[in-house]
């Protein structure tokens, strides 16, 4: 089920109704990690490059290697930072675009059910936000437990994989379901949510491929609610 709800999230990634989708996704979310690339640059030269110079004040012609080695750091230290960054903008931008992408994925692949109902701009707003503080603090902490042997990158799938899951599901969940009922509906079912989710940390985990994250991570999300829908239809929350 997991897996098919992947595959056809795969599909609609290219197809033809999903380009409008697909542009404004992707080009919000360059922009913004383009952004947060300058935001953190500009952060380390006033005042990190500051502190590294006033410790060698002498600099002789030896700390040229240092300044150039600090740099290299200081560059690989940023890219890491924004890999780290590139689960809460997804989580930001997904917000925007949830409804969009489940729209198309509706009339496309379930043109006999009822369409869902986007959540009012509040509303929607709202949970986003919520949802990045969540996905931060988690992130947060699975940075802590990278330095801890044994856990290290598996806690930052196991992480986003909750997170992402929990959250996704609920949002493509909620266009049929009221938050609450929303709620119910994905912890009856939280293992396969799990599951999914871990999959979207996988998507997640893959560089240049990440970009397309929210587009994917929505499209799994609604074709697995409706799936689960169909095994479970008595549900009422």
């Amino acid at each position: 089920m997991i897996l098919d709800a992947a595959r056809l999230s795969l599909i609609n990634l290219f197809a033809p109704e999903t380009r409008a989708v697909f542009w404004k996704t992707l080009g919000l979310t360059i922009l913004v990690l383009v952004g947060i690339w300058f935001a953190l640059r500009e952060i380390f030269i006033l005042y990190a490059w500051p502190w590294f110079a006033a410790f060698f004040p002498d600099m002789p012609d030896w700390t040229g290697w240092l300044t150039l080695i600090a740099a290299i750091a200081a560059g690989i230290g940023l890219a890491l930072a924004l890999a780290l960054l590139i689960a809460p903008i997804t989580a930001l931008i997904a917000g925007l675009f949830l409804d969009d992408v489940a729209e198309v994925v509706e009339k496309r692949d379930y043109p006999n059910d009822p369409p869902g109902k986007a959540m009012p701009l509040g509303e929607a707003v709202a949970s986003s936000i919520k949802f990045l503080g969540v996905v931060i603090v988690g992130n947060i902490i699975a940075l802590f437990l990278l330095f801890i042997p044994g856990i290290n990158l598996v806690a930052f799938f196991l992480v986003n994989g909750y997170l992402l899951g929990r959250e996704f599901f609920e949002f493509a969940a909620m266009r049929f379901r009221s938050p609450l009922e929303a709620r119910a509906f994905r912890a009856k079912h939280a293992s396969t949510v799990f599951m999914a989710g871990l999959l979207i940390a996988c998507f997640l985990a893959v560089p240049i491929v990440n970009l397309l994250t929210p587009l994917f991570a929505a499209g799994l999300m609604v074709h697995l609610h409706k799936m689960i829908s169909k095994r479970d239809p008595a549900f009422r929350g």
